[in-house]
């Protein structure tokens, strides 16, 4: 009884940090878009909170968890979660609730990478959408028992696949068909940038990010007398600095000045990489994966650029590349299995396997999240709503209200700054033209 009180809390307080991770996606995001668009993300964090929390619960989770057809899908548990059997000391609610956050930072990913141009309700419908087929499904295929990657022998231990994988290639997809913000790319291909309004701001959101990130990998023991607890933050710590560590000399060496947002992500990327393998790996290899990430996500994020995505916070880099290395990282580090610690080659196989399947995935539901937006209620924002901000088109505020001193506020935030001589909005490519090199 005092263990199953013990797990119980464990649980909830590990869920609780999961879900308070979403302040951490608000404030970064916030952070990286310019001014005008401030607000627009952090209500879509809430869609996510409200929205596709109540989807996973209803019918998502059922999907995942539900008594598996082929190894595919669940079909149970729709509408009464609860009613899970769990092989482990906690009640069927704590469980639900831990998911329940998994499910929502699945959905805050997209967030990011569709920033700034898309319609609200569009994104209303988007949230839906990934929490109730997308993420369900190849969360079933990797982590419910009936799965079939899970019966292959598959291993991700709290996500780098199932979560961030799924997630950042469904956003690289969405911002491709999305298309690129007005004036971010030239026609010979470089690009403009569009200064992120408050870097101090998403500093917060990622020290926010990283200190949920324990309640994220540590959390998924379920157990608070699981002896692997320790070895499973202390590997979270060493990635998440590995990848910060990489990216901020790398970015001291090729640009001459240590980028802050960069480091940012160099970091995320350092956790995103380490949580499929954070209970299968020595601290050196974790050191390693998070250092290999820190290069990788520096290179992805000029890769995405060069392909003409516009992604404004770097979620693909983030989390689709580092989801997918993460993914085939245990196939090479873990203690028992790894290529690279064993000379065993079967774990990689399936790591890589269950990889590609989910890029495939995640491309194939972010396509067709795209397509179903497109035909009902529109994808992207009209030209005049992005020129003016989505805050003041969708929601009818400005982020920060000293703008409430002028009572004439045009309804063009770039016509503000005409008329007023006053700069509201970071540089844009009217006056600033910044090249990616």
């Amino acid at each position: 009884m005092e263990l199953i009180s013990l797990n119980t809390v464990w649980v909830v307080i590990a869920a609780a940090m999961v879900l308070f991770m979403e302040g951490g996606f608000s404030l970064l995001e916030s952070g990286f878009v310019r001014t005008k668009n401030a607000v627009n993300v952090t209500m879509k964090i809430f869609v996510d909170l409200t929205i596709g929390a109540l989807a996973f619960w209803l019918i998502g989770f059922g999907i995942m968890f539900g008594n598996g057809a082929f190894g595919i899908f669940g079909t149970s548990l729709f509408g009464s979660p609860e009613k899970i059997s769990l092989s482990i000391d906690i009640p069927s609610e704590a469980f639900v609730l831990f998911q329940m956050g998994f499910a929502v930072a699945c959905i805050s990913i997209v967030s990011g990478a569709v920033a700034e141009r898309m319609n609200f309700k569009a994104y209303i419908l988007t949230a839906a959408l990934i929490s109730v087929i997308i993420y369900p499904l190849s969360g079933h295929w990797i982590w419910n028992s009936d799965g079939w990657l899970a019966k292959l022998g598959m291993k991700d231990f709290a996500g780098s696949a199932a979560i961030h994988a799924v997630g950042g290639v469904a956003a690289f997809a969405m911002a491709k068909m999305l298309g690129p913000r007005k004036g971010r790319f030239n026609s010979d291909g470089s690009v403009n940038v569009f200064a992120p309004s408050n870097i101090p701001l998403a500093s917060a959101g990622a020290f926010i990010l990283w200190f949920g990130w324990f309640g994220f990998n540590a959390g998924s023991t379920l157990d608070a007398s699981n002896a692997a607890l320790a070895s499973i933050a202390i590997n979270t710590m060493l990635a998440a600095a590995g990848g910060g560590s990489a990216a901020l000399f790398i970015t001291m060496k090729k640009f001459g000045k240590a980028d802050p947002s960069m480091t940012i992500n160099g970091v995320l990327a350092g956790l995103v990489s380490i949580t499929a393998g954070c209970a299968f790996v020595s601290q050196w290899s974790a050191i390693i994966i998070g250092v290999s990430s820190g290069f990788i996500v520096v290179y992805a994020t000029v890769l995405v650029d060069r392909l003409k995505v516009d992604d404004p916070v770097g979620a693909v880099a983030v989390h689709g590349f580092n989801g997918v290395f993460g993914t085939i990282a245990v196939g090479l580090f873990d203690i028992n299995q790894g290529l690279l610690t064993t000379g065993d080659f079967s774990l990689l196989k399936i790591q890589a396997l269950g990889a590609a399947v989910v890029v495939m995935w995640g491309y194939i539901g972010g396509v067709f999240i795209a397509r179903v937006c497109e035909k009902t209620v529109g994808l992207r924002a009209s030209e005049r709503e992005e020129e003016e901000g989505l805050d003041m088109s969708y929601h009818g505020i400005p982020a920060y209200n000293e703008l409430e001193r002028f009572s004439d506020m045009p309804s063009s935030l770039y016509d503000f700054e005409e008329t007023t001589g006053i700069s509201i909005a970071p540089a844009t490519t009217k006056d600033r033209k910044s090249k990616v090199v």
